[in-house]
């Protein structure tokens, strides 16, 4: 079952199991580590963690948006974004534990005092996707989930729930097929049908379980993954998601 195919209480659940999942694996690093690299080129935990906490604070601006109709965009501009997140990573550990945990207390109390109405008020992505104001809860379940594995200290897509994994997949693939990327390419997941992401023959089948598909496809490596109908056989970096 796909995320989006759950009730709204249970979306919200799978949210916030993800927040504790990502703030448990923020409480793990001590204040030293937070200056250490992450699977995001480039970014260090201070970069992530900011860029987490910042990015709840986006999707509240959505759903200020939602119950008032005023247009409040989740970024003023992508440099506003990448500003914010480079001067958030300046913070020391403490103040960028705190900033962090506010951030997310301040969206979970938008959702939970959110009119039933204003659930279904079409906002604006960062991406330029009109969406309706409870895609949120998605946007929200996706970042914390796959970052958590980003700090690179303990995180695994193993633990994601499986409505997660499946959803990301969809999107993925969805993503792929948009930009014509993936030719030729099959996604074997362990006991399903296999998902082929166009119309050509297949020349690379990526085989294995839900989560090791989902964490190749997203971008975070292969890790117990078979390919099959290349040359080699070794795994080939997935296509580009976001």
């Amino acid at each position: 079952m796909t995320f989006h195919a759950l009730a709204l209480p249970e979306q919200l659940l799978i949210a916030r199991r993800g927040t504790a999942y990502l703030s448990q694996r923020i409480a793990e690093l001590t204040d030293a580590e937070f200056d250490e690299a992450t699977l995001l080129h480039g970014w260090t935990r201070r970069h992530l963690i900011a860029h987490t906490a910042y990015n709840a604070l986006a999707l509240c601006r959505l759903l200020d948006w939602a119950v008032t109709g005023e247009e409040t965009p989740m970024y003023a501009s992508a440099e506003q974004r990448s500003r914010e997140i480079a001067d958030g990573a300046t913070l020391n550990a403490g103040a960028l534990r705190n900033l962090f945990a506010h951030s997310c207390a301040r969206l979970d109390e938008k959702w939970r005092h959110l009119p039933d109405t204003a659930w279904r008020e079409i906002v604006r992505t960062a991406q330029g996707r009109q969406v309706p104001a409870g895609e949120t809860v998605w946007m929200r379940s996706r970042e914390v989930w796959i970052h958590a594995v980003d700090l690179d200290n303990g995180g695994r897509f193993g633990d994601f729930p499986a409505p997660v994994l499946d959803s990301l997949l969809t999107d993925i693939v969805r993503t792929w097929r948009t930009r014509g990327d993936g030719a030729g390419l099959v996604l074997a997941v362990d006991g399903r049908e296999p998902i082929p992401v166009d119309d050509t023959a297949a020349t690379t089948t990526i085989t294995g379980t839900l989560p090791a598909v989902v964490r190749w496809a997203a971008g975070r490596g292969a890790i117990g993954l078979r390919s099959a109908g290349r040359q080699s056989d070794t795994v080939p970096a997935a296509p580009r998601w976001l």
